[in-house]
């Protein structure tokens, strides 16, 4: 009954676990690179790694022994004994990546020792060579992946779209590149320049991984401990963003997730920061490596710590040491203009005490002297006939606080509409009161005007901007924009690519010349990500939703009766008038008989 798998058989289970998408092999192939001891690693990929996947390193390279050995499972350069796993400081050891990838792709691979003539070149499919040959090629080696679970069907249906798998295979290469300066990374995409990394500091690579804007928006982290040493950058609290996406925790060079290291940093950020913000953070750990386990995760994207709770207090504190350093001692910036002109005084210049004069035949009480009042009565004596109109007029005056006005438009019996700290609108129905919140009612009717433009059942106008605007994102945001300028275009956005990484806005729909470009592209991407990897979700519906959410108002204004009796049109015209772009709602009737027991009647 029972009896051993062969070795096919095998390698296809052990690469369910290994080699789950595209981007499971990039970090294979060149986190072996790296420790390969690679200077320059090249990504090449097409169709997001679907058709090919191809890295090219100037590593040690291998034998012809070597290589066909490093194709056999648990076959490993890392490890001889037991004891040799509590001083791991290389990326893989357990030798199953090549033989996975090799179970469930055809590979080429070319590689060559640095003092051999001829390298060697082997042919793999389905865990069979099919080719091993000399070959004359560069020293160093390079894999070719190519045809991606071609024995496999059923895996490559459920792969995402092209731009889904992109954004996991960047995500690699970001991990890989933020704790390797001196690596030089080039990442091509279908013949386009992702990545062009050369060797660099941590600001500088973080510039070339996330955008050149990021360098200003960081500060400085560092602590050495006989525990732990910890260095890295952690963003400006004025620079939080809405979604996550730059948070990196690595611990001797290899990247982890922990929510509970997270939690250290998240509450160093405490009372600085909203709660639905997240800062970004890079801190890089060194560690005894017999002091972590990296051995208890097949993607090894977890870490155990020897002594959690002392090193999430060190974390926290130097956090927070940054973040006070910064708060306490922020840049100065002087002013110079209309500052007054002081001359410079020569060394010769005699120096004389200044002299005061004083009228001594000045008395402010001589009748001249001020304007002459007969009788205090008289600056009173209109107090009693100010009239109701003069108070509206007072009221509904400038000078007024918009609280002051509200307060008197719910004593007013003339209206039909009330409006409620400038938030709601009251007004009465058959069964009770209706309460309307202004800013959803309002992203409503904008979210169903965006859905038209979009389904092409409403006419487009588009207006020029006079003064173009540029955006600066990080590659991955910019590489799911792209994927959606398609849709904004038939809106009437004019956008183009300035550079990678940089969006150019030329024209915009008619009706949001109020909203910049940057809140539209920000809360587009915030929009998207959250169900960027669901292969159910509506682009077109997520563009309106995002553009009704940045064109709403965030905090009305006080509003005239026929601006309120407007909106309350506009919003019953709308196809689902009680709910919001994003489901909440819009309307809520309070009965007759809730509020009998709210005065318990």
């Amino acid at each position: 009954m029972i009896k051993l798998l062969p070795d096919s058989v095998a390698n296809q289970i052990a690469a369910g676990e290994v080699v789950q998408r595209p981007a499971s092999v990039v970090k294979e192939l060149v986190e072996n690179a790296i420790d390969a001891g690679a200077t320059q690693v090249t990504l090449v990929i097409k169709d997001a790694g679907k058709t090919l996947i191809q890295v090219k390193d100037n590593g040690h390279g291998m034998s012809d022994r070597d290589a066909r050995m490093a194709f056999e499972r648990h076959a490993t350069s890392k490890i001889t004994e037991i004891d040799d796993l509590e001083h791991l400081i290389t990326f893989g050891f357990r030798g199953e990546a090549l033989a996975s990838i090799a179970a469930v792709a055809e590979v080429e691979l070319k590689t060559k020792l640095h003092d051999e003539e001829l390298g060697v070149r082997l042919l793999i499919a389905a865990s069979k060579v099919t080719a091993s040959e000399p070959v004359q090629c560069p020293s160093g080696s390079v894999f070719s992946v190519k045809n991606l679970f071609f024995n496999i069907p059923a895996r490559r249906k459920f792969l995402r779209t092209d731009a889904a798998e992109l954004k996991q295979i960047i995500n690699e290469m970001q991990r890989v590149a933020i704790c390797n300066l001196n690596v030089e990374f080039n990442f091509i995409n279908n013949g386009t320049t992702i990545y062009n990394l050369p060797k660099s500091n941590l600001k500088q690579r973080l510039a070339g991984l996330f955008g050149k804007n990021i360098s200003a928006s960081l500060i400085d982290v560092q602590v050495e401990t006989s525990m732990i040493n910890i260095h890295g950058v952690v963003g400006k609290p004025d620079k939080a963003k809405k979604t996550q996406g730059e948070q990196f925790l690595f611990v001797n060079k290899r990247f982890f997730r922990s929510h509970y290291f997270q939690k250290a940093v998240i509450k160093a950020y405490e009372q600085l920061l909203p709660p639905d913000m997240h800062p970004s953070y890079f801190l890089l750990f060194e560690i005894n490596p017999a002091n972590i386990d990296v051995n208890i995760h097949p993607q090894k994207t977890e870490v155990k710590f020897a002594d959690e709770t002392a090193i999430w207090q060190i974390v926290h504190a130097v956090v927070r040491e940054a973040l006070s350093k910064y708060a306490v001692a922020p840049s100065i910036i002087f002013d110079m203009e209309d500052a007054p002109n002081i001359p410079v005084i020569d060394s010769n210049t005699k120096i004389t005490a200044p002299t005061i004069s004083v009228n001594e035949n000045f008395n402010p009480f001589k009748n001249d002297a001020v304007n002459k009042v007969d009788g205090w009565e008289q600056l009173y004596e209109n107090f009693n006939k100010i009239d109701k109109h003069s108070v509206d007029e007072l009221l509904t005056s400038s000078l007024v606080e918009p609280e002051q006005q509200t307060v008197f438009a719910v004593e007013s019996t003339r209206q039909r509409f009330l409006q409620v700290k400038n938030k709601y609108i009251v007004t009465c129905v058959k069964s009770g009161i209706m309460l309307v919140d202004i800013c959803r009612a309002h992203q409503r009717i904008l979210f169903e005007r965006f859905m038209s433009m979009l389904q092409g059942a409403s006419s487009i106008v588009s207006q020029q901007m006079l003064f173009p605007e540029t955006v600066e994102i990080s590659i991955p945001d910019f590489m799911i924009f792209k994927s959606v300028c398609d849709n904004l275009r038939k809106m009437g956005f004019d956008i183009r690519d300035f550079d990678t990484g940089t969006l150019m806005f030329c024209a915009m729909p008619a009706g949001l010349e109020k909203t910049s470009a940057k809140s539209i592209v920000d809360e587009i991407l915030h929009n998207i990500k959250e169900d960027y990897n669901n292969p159910v979700w509506n682009t077109q519906e997520k563009l309106a939703q995002s553009l009704a959410k940045a064109e709403a108002v965030k905090k009305c204004e006080t509003m005239t009766d026929e601006e309120i009796e407007y909106l309350i049109n506009k919003l019953f015209a709308c196809k689902m008038p009680d709910i919001d772009a994003e489901g909440k709602p819009t309307i809520s009737i309070i009965t007759m008989e809730e509020m009998d027991k709210l005065l318990k009647h």
